[in-house]
Parts: C-alpha cells; structure tokens; sequence
C-alpha cells in the first residue's frame, strides 16, 4: 500500500480506490458478513460489476469497506436516469473512522460525472446518509428498482412492507 489514497479525502489508516479483480473474493465475504442489512451477490455479480465498486483498505491489505452502485435507465429521457447505491458496508472494526463516509462521498463524485440525476440508496442508516444530504423519499418515486429488484427480494413480502427506507440526494432538478 502506498501512502496516498487512491481517491481524494480519505482519512490517515486506509486507501478507497477502485475495486480490481482480486478484490473480487474479498467484497463477496464482506458483502456476506452484512447479510442482515445487504442483500448477499454471487461471485459472479460482484465480478460482472466490478468496474462499479469502490473498496477501502487497511494497510494490512485487508478490505474493510465497499460500495458499488446500479444505473436505472429512464426510458424516453436519459437525463433523468438515477443511480443506486448498493453493497455499502464498513468492518466493524473500522466504524466510525470515516471509511464508509470517504467510499459513499467517492462514489458520489464518480457518479456526478455521469450526470445522473438522482443518487438513491434504500437503506436502515437513515441518519448516515442524511449527513450526506439524502433526503428520505416515497418508494412510489423509484418503481423501476421496485420492479426490477426488490419484486424479487428473498426477505420481504413486497417491497413496500420492507423496513428500508428509500433516500435521494437530488443532483438535477
């Protein structure tokens, strides 16, 4: 591990960069051992969407966070196409140190390049990602992911008796 971060304002005791390939193991068990709050990706997902994590590592080497996220097209406008976030998790170890806030604030900026126009997250962490300037939203507003993923969650009925709450961070009117 170098001494400088990968990606801009990351705190001192770990790098946030890029997933690469042989993080790929790596995410899927810290993925895993969140299973009460994430839902669990194969190998195989993870690796379809590698290009689309960040990881936080400690200089150990070990993987102590990630993030990815998903694009929801908008059919007949793509400037309306939102992006989700998924697979968010820090170590127990390691919250409260800033990991999670350092991969969620750089994959915002990834995704503002993009020019997508809303950043959604469903999510039990409320106030963490309030302290990022999401704000909470009906679930009605994202039906492309009701009916492209949570229609087909293992943990819950339907997707609106699940306890997650739907969050935006508006990045266009």
């Amino acid at each position: 591990m170098s001494g400088k971060n990968a990606l801009p304002g990351v705190p001192d005791g770990f790098i946030a960069r890029p997933a690469r390939y042989e993080d790929a193991r790596g995410i899927h068990a810290l993925i895993r051992l969140h299973s009460d709050a994430l839902l669990v990706r194969s190998i195989g997902n993870v690796l379809e969407n590698l290009d689309r994590f960040l990881v936080a590592e400690e200089r150990g080497g070990a993987l102590v966070g990630t993030v990815a996220y998903e694009l929801w097209p908008e059919i007949g406008d793509e400037m309306r196409t939102s992006a989700e976030l998924q697979s968010v998790c820090v170590a127990e170890a390691w919250r409260g140190r800033g990991v999670g806030r350092a991969l969620v604030s750089a994959q915002i900026d990834r995704l503002r390049e993009l020019h997508v126009g809303q950043i959604v997250a469903l999510t039990y962490a409320e106030r963490f990602f309030g302290s990022l300037g999401f704000r909470e939203i009906d679930k009605h507003a994202i039906m492309y992911k009701l009916y492209t993923g949570c229609v087909n969650c293992p943990k819950h009925e339907n997707p609106f008796t699940c306890p997650e709450k739907a969050m935006a961070l508006q990045l266009r009117p």
